[in-house]
């Protein structure tokens, strides 16, 4: 059988449970203070635009890396064969642009 406990003994025991009682709520009125919501959606934010942030320059250099790797050798030196028709390219985009401004202007 359980023992009988002492009306000190039952005291103690509601007190400890108003203590903590009184720290939950303590808790939740912090986590439903406007500020504390405020300050949480802020900080998802700014996380998601890091981590986008961060996965748009890993994309951004393995693209380069990868334009790099075609246009130039290991040795540093560029592949003209690659390289030629690139920039011929380039310069057909930019006179075609040129010239569709001009037609535009007029």
């Amino acid at each position: 059988m359980s023992e009988a406990r002492t009306p000190a003994q039952i005291e103690a025991d509601i007190a400890g449970r108003r203590e903590a009682l009184a720290a939950t709520l303590d808790e939740i009125a912090v986590r439903v203070h406007p500020k504390t919501i405020v300050g949480d959606a802020k900080a998802r934010a700014a996380s998601t635009i890091d981590r986008t942030a961060g996965r748009a320059y890993v994309a951004v250099n393995r693209a380069v890396s990868d334009v790099r790797a075609t246009l130039v050798s290991a040795d540093g030196s560029p592949r003209l064969e690659r390289v030629v028709p690139v920039a011929l390219v380039a310069v057909a985009v930019v006179g075609l642009l040129a010239v569709s401004a001009r037609r535009r202007h007029r």
